[in-house]
């Protein structure tokens, strides 16, 4: 890929990200305009730092500012110092609750039409649109192919259907499983751990389970068994939330010893140990994995595998993203409000865990993420691929400002409902105070976003 190519295709991201920002406005614009509130400024970017241009055109200034990340529409009641009298009817102020609430909304309603209209466009000159799913094939058996996996029943363009009951809709979905279910991971399970010490006892009467047993010791060690297989939630696969194991960690010793004792029947102690510390060595073994592949459309589960000491089967593995085909208006139709749905469902759940606290701040990223992860979609995979990212942008540009947060729109209609319950508008200073805070806040969230970002560049996580 030229460094020409991915120039032009980060010009393209970076103005489809600005036509977000363009249409959200123009929104809040022609909303004013149809219900008949003087428009003073139309900004691009937010009013930090130096205008890079200013034109009046009509009676609305339109203005670029240095600080593109947003925009806004300002109108006569926003200035302290304005001509209009005080009850003139073109202020947003002397409009009707539903009035002002339609000028509000529209930025977020545009947004959505905005999405809509690009997967409609896309569907409709592409063809097809992606399910939100892929399906994973195994090809072939690599040389490092483990023995369990030869001998697993895997046969070339199986589709890998389920692994441990996790159905397989993504290729991460294999490779966290296959990581986490390496041989000598160095973790162990705590009832496993108990059995193993309780079968040492049994098999070496003559030590004490408190005793520091000699070097030069012969101990007889049990069958070595299985631990048990890793289950991943949704969320550990897609990354939401981090697979948390309750398993103990080995120590140093613990780790060195079960590496030298390799499943053997005994062991000759070459240093002074504990029963306890054998334990642990011999707990840590292979975790099995369960898989079920689709052949001629029939699940056929396979015989249980073991990854390597790397978390590898050692199979290669072809994957393609699933299409729903729009060749007409009766496929198109559906499929459009079948990628807006999912998506849009997919956005609120993240949000959810956001707010929560199940994602932390630091795996929070922004403008600079989202234009690099575009630019190498829409150079790697296609421009259509980028109009798909720009629509979700869209979407979720229109879900987060749509929030009951002062600042936002949604907290702008929020204290609309309140005038409209109560029957008189909201404290304006009140208005302005908590807006303020808020705006500030957003400005110290989107500051820690771009570090987010840059940090995530410079060490080669985006």
């Amino acid at each position: 890929m030229n460094f020409l190519h991915m120039l032009s295709s980060s010009i393209i991201m970076i103005l489809l990200i600005s036509l977000l920002i363009l249409v959200h406005e123009l929104g809040h614009f022609l909303a004013a305009k149809l219900v008949g509130i003087r428009v003073d400024k139309f900004g691009f970017g937010l009013p930090i730092g130096p205008t890079l241009f200013s034109k009046k055109v009509g009676e609305t200034e339109i203005l670029i500012h240095a600080f593109l990340l947003g925009g806004y529409v300002s109108f006569p009641d926003d200035e302290e110092e304005c001509d209009l009298p005080k009850d003139s009817p073109l202020r947003y102020s002397n409009k009707s609750v539903g009035q002002r609430a339609l000028v509000i909304s529209m930025g977020v309603i545009f947004n959505v039409i905005l999405a809509y209209f690009l997967i409609f466009f896309t569907g409709l000159i592409w063809k097809h649109l992606p399910d939100n799913n892929f399906t994973v094939r195994f090809e072939k058996f690599a040389p490092s192919a483990t023995g369990s996996a030869l001998n697993s029943g895997f046969e070339p363009k199986d589709i890998i259907y389920s692994i441990n009951g996790s159905k397989v809709d993504y290729p991460i979905t294999i490779t966290k499983y296959f990581a986490l279910s390496k041989e000598f991971d160095g973790f162990a399970a705590q009832n496993i751990i108990d059995k193993k010490l309780e079968d040492l006892k049994k098999l070496n009467p003559s030590i004490s389970s408190n005793d520091i047993i000699k070097k030069g010791t012969i101990v007889k060690l049990p069958a070595f068994t299985d631990e048990n297989p890793v289950f991943l939630t949704f969320d550990n696969i897609i990354g939401l939330e981090k697979y948390k194991s309750e398993e103990k960690e080995l120590s140093d010793i613990q780790k060195t010893l079960r590496d030298k004792i390799n499943y053997q029947d005994e062991y000759k102690l070459e240093e002074d140990t504990s029963l306890t510390d054998i334990a642990f060595a011999i707990s840590d073994t292979k975790k099995p994995i369960s898989i079920v592949v689709l052949r001629n459309g029939e699940q056929i589960p396979l015989k249980t595998v073991y990854t390597n000491k790397e978390g590898k089967l050692g199979i290669e593995q072809s994957y393609s993203e699933n299409y729903k085909e729009t060749k007409n208006l009766k496929q198109l139709i559906p499929a459009v409000f079948h990628y807006v749905n999912y998506n849009m469902g997919f956005m609120v759940y993240t949000l959810g865990k956001l707010f929560t606290g199940k994602i932390p701040m630091s795996e929070m990223n922004g403008i600079i993420a989202i234009t690099k992860i575009g630019t190498e979609i829409i150079a790697y995979k296609g421009i259509f691929q980028g109009l798909l990212l720009t629509a979700m942008i869209s979407l979720n540009l229109a879900l987060i400002n749509i929030l009951p947060i002062p600042a936002l729109d949604g907290g702008h209609l929020f204290f609309l409902i309140i005038e409209k319950l109560t029957g008189k508008p909201v404290s304006k200073k009140f208005v302005e105070k908590l807006s303020s805070f808020f705006f500030y806040l957003l400005i110290a969230l989107m500051v820690i976003i771009l570090y987010n970002d840059i940090y995530a560049w410079i060490t080669g996580k985006i």
